[in-house]
């Protein structure tokens, strides 16, 4: 599990906070992790064991996706709780002015963080108390 966690992980998390994370990201993060519990519990995809049992075996509760949303909303609380003047609030505050292509505008980082944060059921502002947010950022989501 170690070993898991110094390579395995922290390459799959490098640099994680500022991914705008699709769909396709997810997968290719679960992918990728999963392949490596496999190699590593030395078993083969033929033998159709379910990731879910894979994990249960190992002890891993939650996937990797999970932790960078959690790391994503520590970045934007910590920004927000920066002074106007500083360079990443300002780059997370601007929106460019050139004329936008055609069709729907393809997501991006803060309507990634909307949708944790809706999830997480928490508010505005709530960032400004730094043991608050970071509570409501570790808590699960709700399901329905």
């Amino acid at each position: 599990m170690n070993i898991y966690n110094a390579l395995i992980k922290s390459s799959l998390l490098y640099g994680s906070e500022i991914w705008r994370l699709t769909e396709n990201n997810k997968r290719w993060v679960e992918a990728t992790e999963m392949d490596a519990l496999r190699r590593s519990s030395t078993l083969s995809r033929i033998e159709r064991i379910r990731n879910v049992t894979i994990r249960q075996q190992i002890g891993l509760e939650e996937p990797t996706v999970k932790e960078i949303e959690q790391n994503q909303l520590t970045l934007y609380g910590h920004v927000q709780r920066m002074t106007e003047g500083r360079l990443p609030k300002i780059a997370l505050k601007w929106m460019p002015k050139q004329k936008r292509a055609r069709g729907r505008p393809k997501k991006n980082w803060m309507e990634g963080i909307r949708k944790a944060i809706n999830e997480r059921n928490l508010n505005e502002g709530q960032w400004e108390d730094r043991k608050q947010w970071s509570l409501g950022v570790r808590q699960r989501r709700t399901m329905f």
